[in-house]
């Protein structure tokens, strides 16, 4: 049985955009290291600098 890990234990990064944390999420467990905005819409308008 796997031990799960609290939320509060997850790793967590400042979105480039907005400059909010966010929190590791699975779908980002093999691209962790590449992810720099916490949504699309950060993503999307990373050219305005928030």
């Amino acid at each position: 049985m796997a031990r799960q890990v609290r939320k509060a234990d997850l790793d967590t990064k400042i979105c480039r955009t907005c400059g909010r944390p966010f929190t590791w999420r699975k779908k980002w467990r093999d691209v962790w290291d590449d992810v720099k905005y916490c949504s699309a819409r950060c993503r999307a308008g990373k050219s305005n600098g928030g």
